[in-house]
């Protein structure tokens, strides 16, 4: 009898033992719930991650948004890759997903400076919107990533049947002016410390990610100074504690850090577009 009390005992413990029975250990199989069971079937399986979307064209209704979709074709941006040249005709539109593209005044005897970034929040050939096909500025792919592009002529007899899309781009066409005058300011009266803090702002905001891929010789082109003054400002933000730098490659560590580092021209430029595409 005793013999057998302990087994109904261990019949009913959460956690199993070991024991001679047979039959505890069918009994305990069975009575294991399934919550349990089905937690542990779940636990490995990874959490499904939202498709990446162009900002722009998310704004649009549901049944205008899927026909430009199906007018846009998915091509890869990849570092260094040139998408316009000042002056130049674009033929294609270029609406990000993920990855980025710098936009490069070029200036005469020099190798110009980015006044302009563009990500999954706007559209790379805004001045196709106003009727103008050559392209005003130096696209350079900064960031690794997928895009939809779409035909110029496309875009036009899409902009000729979809208020909605004149409205939409419109507006963004105003978040770009407003981006590039800030820039202009901030290239003449901002110090290098604060603009790298902006720049690396800017940055973290279209990559997605912490970490990205950028050399100081290329940060020195996007900024217009020496190499020798990224060095020396991105040496500083490391001591902070706000950016890790290692050969070709930067970190966010402190993000709220890096905001109150960066001059007044990141807060505006964000202004301006929560203020248009709100």
């Amino acid at each position: 009898m005793q013999g057998a009390a302990y087994v109904r005992y261990r019949t009913y413990t959460p956690r199993p033992v070991r024991v001679q029975c047979p039959h505890y250990v069918r009994r305990q199989t069975v009575r294991r719930p399934a919550a349990a069971q089905t937690a542990r079937m779940t636990s490995h399986v990874p959490p499904q991650r939202p498709a990446p979307q162009n900002q722009l064209l998310a704004r649009l209704g549901v049944a205008e948004g899927r026909r430009l979709l199906a007018r846009c074709e998915t091509v890869q941006l990849r570092p260094a890759d040139v998408l316009s040249e000042p002056g130049a005709p674009m033929r294609h539109v270029y609406f990000p997903l993920q990855g980025f593209i710098s936009m490069v005044a070029m200036i005469e005897g020099d190798r110009g400076v980015e006044v302009g970034m563009v990500g999954n929040e706007g559209m790379l050939g805004s001045q196709v919107v106003l009727g103008v096909a050559a392209a005003p500025f130096h696209a350079l792919v900064q960031g690794p990533g997928t895009c939809l592009r779409m035909g110029a002529d496309t875009l036009r007899s899409e902009l000729a049947r979809s208020p909605a899309l004149v409205g939409v781009l419109h507006r963004y066409v105003y978040v770009q002016m407003a981006q590039m005058a800030i820039s202009a300011g901030c290239l003449r009266f901002h110090l290098i410390g604060p603009r790298l803090a902006r720049w690396l702002l800017m940055t973290h905001d279209r990559a997605h990610a912490d970490g990205f891929g950028v050399t100081q010789e290329f940060l020195a082109y996007m900024l217009g100074v020496r190499r020798a003054g990224v060095s020396a400002a991105a040496g500083a933000l490391q001591q902070r504690g706000l950016i890790h730098y290692r050969r070709g490659s930067f970190t966010v560590l402190d993000r709220r850090g890096l905001e109150a580092m960066a001059c007044s021209c990141y807060a505006a430029g964000q202004r301006s577009h929560a203020e248009m595409l709100a």
